[in-house]
């Protein structure tokens, strides 16, 4: 019985690896100028006004028809919290990118105020794309939160070269973001939290440790992530979140947005999208689930995902929804449909 089976496992072994096939799977992965396998990571060297510097991706899989680059939200948190996708776009044959943004954990981190603009991180989403030979005949880009915002002004200036886009849990404004999160979702919270939480912004006093004690069971736990037990990619995120960039660019606030993102709305330009785009929204999120829905019939070629049981991280809260419509979207799209 034991030959047998070494003989079948053989001849599957074979019959996989026919045509180099098993050569073409393991290839994908980096090597350094050593000829050393890094496991799919790459430093990218990526040009800015102020000097060169380098950021973090991960190559999974290899697919010439089916490319997705990861945006990450923040801004400046890291691609951590997106783990969830090595869970179910690998079976699906989807080659994906995890990616940390310039100012990151994995990324380089300076710290010129000058480059905590959107207009920076376009292009340096572009420099990215370019390196890892993205086309607009296989290139797919998610963006989550901050990253979904990022995405659509990639889109805005180079749609053209992509195949399909993917804004999740992003609202086209800032300021219709946080009118929902002053006008709807502070006003869930217990009226006592609320003050407190109010009395504590009213000071500035965001670094006072009561402040992220109100929030974790009354904000985020709501609206953030609502598992019980927050899983380990998504604590990893938090502890690695480069705050300075965070409040700079979004605002210590968790009610809107009050940096440099303040006034930044771009619900009149999403008619000017004609890449074929799912938004994504879900009924505990931090951002409105109706104007996310609006949104996709805003964009010329446009479908809604509506995660009923998630929040701004349904990719951990509502899985099954979440991802069975992704991976429908992106199949859609690849199949012309």
């Amino acid at each position: 019985m034991k030959n047998i089976f070494i003989f079948f496992t053989a001849m599957f072994l074979f019959v996989s690896c026919n045509n180099n096939q098993c050569k073409t799977v393991a290839s994908y992965y980096s090597h350094d100028s050593a000829g050393v396998r890094t496991a799919g990571v790459k430093m990218i060297p990526i040009e800015t006004p102020i000097g060169k510097f380098n950021v973090w991706t991960k190559r999974f899989g290899n697919n010439p028809k089916i490319k997705v680059l990861l945006l990450h939200g923040g801004p400046s948190s890291t691609h951590e919290y997106l783990e969830a996708f090595e869970s179910f776009f690998p079976q699906e044959g989807f080659e994906f990118y995890e990616y940390d943004q310039l100012g990151s954990y994995y990324s380089d981190q300076p710290t010129d105020s000058s480059l905590w603009t959107i207009e920076r991180f376009v292009e340096e989403v572009e420099q990215v794309r370019k390196t890892l030979g993205l086309t607009k005949d296989n290139f797919y880009l998610y963006g989550n939160s901050w990253g979904g915002m990022l995405a659509m002004e990639y889109a805005f200036k180079y749609q053209n070269n992509l195949k399909g886009l993917i804004i999740s849990n992003m609202m086209s404004s800032c300021p219709d973001y946080g009118k929902y999160a002053n006008d709807v979702l502070a006003k869930q919270m217990k009226p006592e939290v609320l003050k407190e939480i109010r009395e504590i912004e009213a000071k500035q006093d965001f670094a006072n440790p009561r402040y992220m004690e109100l929030l974790l069971p009354n904000f985020y736990k709501e609206h953030l992530c609502r598992l019980q037990e927050w899983p380990d990619a998504v604590n990893r995120a938090f502890k690695h979140t480069n705050n300075a960039v965070y409040a700079m660019m979004q605002g210590p606030s968790e009610f809107g947005v009050g940096g440099r993102l303040v006034n930044w709305d771009r619900s009149k330009d999403l008619p000017q999208l004609k890449v074929p785009t799912l938004t994504i929204g879900a009924k505990h999120d931090t951002m409105d689930p109706k104007h996310m829905e609006w949104m996709s019939t805003q964009v010329q070629n446009g479908k809604f995902l509506f995660c009923p049981n998630g929040s701004h991280m349904s990719m951990w809260d509502d899985q099954a929804v979440f991802f069975e419509g992704l991976i429908k979207f992106i199949k859609d799209v690849d199949a012309g449909n």
